[in-house]
């Protein structure tokens, strides 16, 4: 034989040589969740191995994560339900929860990204992403609260907003308030293409903000549709986004390729709860080996296009990449 492809394979050197993909802690965003008190970590039971932090815990594990190389952090609050109500008010509170974990991580940690959510869910008493009429989820009357919302974040020092919502206009309505309140250079991640999946299960545990009635299929889109994220995209590329999300990631990676295959914006995939707890569990009934399972994720990630990746096991990979 003239061809043999094994002759590529020979040994670890050659395969580093001529590896196509390659994911590295520069690649990862740590998704972490914040609570208040002091010196607290509360083990959410569907995400072994994952807390709510107090401020001072979060700081604590984002040095250490910026420390193995992981530039950036995003952050979910989990908020007492006495602060919630139906516009979701306490997003706008400069001494709330996720602004004050914005302002101490900038002041401790100023080299590191942060990254904060926009959406209604945390601190609305609905547990949906936008304004909720009469059992509806209303568009145009939320833009505003997200707008307000993502300037709040901004003022705290947050470097990326990333709307989470999926509501129509929302990248438009929140570029516009940012750039009139003078942060210009706060980028926006916009999940443009976020599921309505069954993989979220864990996260809603973490911040108790399943919806209280109904689901989130009016706004959220269809698993079943491919066709339909190139109009996201292409829609959120012209209203201003400087990342594009994908969530889910890995039942989705066609539609980060495809994503790929339309715009030369940077992409992220976010692997999502439900992703990283069937890893955990599966390790934990010694099914599979986590550490390769994890890492040959995150690459299958990177492969079908993903510039940076959001996941739970970002602390763990680093580790991992360490050895």
């Amino acid at each position: 034989m003239i061809n043999r492809p094994r002759r590529n394979r020979l040994n670890p050197a050659i395969r580093g040589l001529i590896r196509e993909t390659v994911v590295s802690p520069a690649n990862l965003v740590w998704p972490a969740f914040v609570q208040e008190g002091n010196n607290l970590r509360t083990p959410i039971v569907s995400m072994p191995g994952i807390s709510r932090l107090s401020i001072d815990q979060l700081v604590a594990d984002c040095q250490r994560a910026f420390d193995l190389g992981i530039p950036a952090v995003a952050l979910f609050p989990a908020l007492d339900d006495s602060l919630k109500n139906s516009e979701g008010t306490e997003s706008l509170n400069p001494n709330g929860l996720l602004q004050r974990a914005v302002k101490e991580l900038k002041k401790t940690i100023p080299g590191m990204l942060v990254i904060t959510d926009v959406a209604l869910d945390p601190y609305s008493c609905d547990g949906h992403d936008g304004l909720v009429q009469d059992g509806k989820i209303l568009n145009d009357e939320t833009l505003p609260l997200l707008a307000e919302m993502a300037v709040a974040q901004a003022q705290a020092g947050a470097d990326v907003v990333a709307p989470s919502d999926m509501m129509d206009g929302r990248v438009e309505a929140i570029r516009w308030a940012l750039d009139d309140a003078g942060f210009p250079d706060v980028l926006i991640c916009s999940y443009c293409a976020k599921y309505a999946s069954a993989f979220y299960g864990p996260f809603r545990d973490a911040l108790d903000s399943a919806p209280k009635e109904g689901d989130k299929k009016t706004y959220q889109m269809d698993p079943a549709n491919a066709r339909e994220a190139i109009r996201e995209i292409m829609s959120d590329e012209e209203e201003g986004a400087d990342w594009l999300l994908i969530k889910p990631g890995l039942p989705y990676l066609d539609i980060i390729r495809l994503t790929r295959e339309h715009s030369a914006l940077p992409i992220a995939a976010y692997h999502v709860s439900g992703e990283y707890a069937m890893l955990k569990a599966a390790a934990e009934k010694g099914w599979l080996d986590y550490e390769s399972c994890l890492i040959e994720s995150l690459i299958s990630l990177r492969r079908a296009g993903a510039d940076m990746i959001f996941t739970y096991g970002a602390l763990d990979a680093a580790s991992f990449m360490q050895k």
